[in-house]
């Protein structure tokens, strides 16, 4: 009797194993890994140190390792939140809007800080790795870590770095700069919110700009302008900057 009553259950399992295979599954994993983490975060009285993006990371690394699923098809199945990152990205302008009056006496020291802390990513990322000795394919996957990740892909592999590497170390960095830049803020006595919010979209990209836009609008407006500047500076001055380095 046990062998015919295992029959259903194998068939419902491997339907199951289909189901979470497919990209609707994949889709869903990596939705519930992010509100997992959402939750998490409420029940953690938002501390900085438990990140939404991190425990999706974390949920969907798992479940294609254990699903055995190629990192490819995994990939392809989630296309849908890689194309909405666009959209999320320029709505970040919206909050920035509301904000413009405080860009009055603001935009030259913004545009310098912005030119110099690229500069200074740059460089001492790949002086570091050098000083280590990493060879000079790191070294160029290295000096687009402060870009936000598609610009960092698109940078590395026109150096000839590992674009893959490259966004790794991007989403590596946001995540890390999310979790300590408030606390670093702080511990530093950084009070103005405009300085706050531009040091965090300058390291670590969306995520730190998703954070600041918790803690105070105006952080996260000009994290989100920090960003988009920052890129901006990284993808100038790394072409003339490579000149030296390289």
């Amino acid at each position: 009797m046990t062998g015919p009553l295992l029959v259903p259950l194998v068939g419902a399992a491997d339907t199951l194993l289909e189901v979470a295979r497919s990209p609707l599954g994949l889709l869903g994993v990596t939705l519930g890994g992010y509100q997992a983490g959402r939750w998490l975060q409420r029940r953690a009285r938002d501390h900085a140190a438990v990140q939404p993006v991190l425990v999706a990371i974390v949920v969907a690394g798992l479940a294609i390792t254990l699903l055995d699923v190629d990192y490819a098809d995994y990939r392809s199945a989630t296309e849908l939140i890689a194309f909405w990152l666009g959209p999320a990205t320029v709505a970040l302008a919206i909050p920035l809007h509301s904000q413009a009056d405080r860009l009055r006496g603001f935009v030259v020291p913004l545009l310098v800080a912005v030119a110099l802390g690229a500069a200074v990513s740059i460089t001492s990322a790949v002086f570091l790795a050098r000083w280590l000795g990493a060879g000079e394919t790191l070294e160029k996957t290295l000096s687009t870590k402060a870009a936000t990740t598609p610009v960092a892909i698109g940078l590395t592999e026109s150096l000839g770095g590992i674009p893959s590497l490259a966004a790794v170390f991007a989403i590596s960095i946001g995540i890390f700069s999310a979790i300590v830049g408030p606390a670093t803020l702080n511990l530093l006595r950084i009070r103005d919110r405009r300085a706050r919010g531009l040091a965090m979209g300058a390291v670590s990209h969306g995520v730190g700009a998703s954070r600041m836009l918790r803690e105070h609008e105006t952080e996260g407006a000009f994290a989100g302008l920090a960003m988009g500047l920052s890129a901006l500076a990284i993808s100038l001055l790394l072409p003339l900057l490579a000149l030296w380095l390289f």
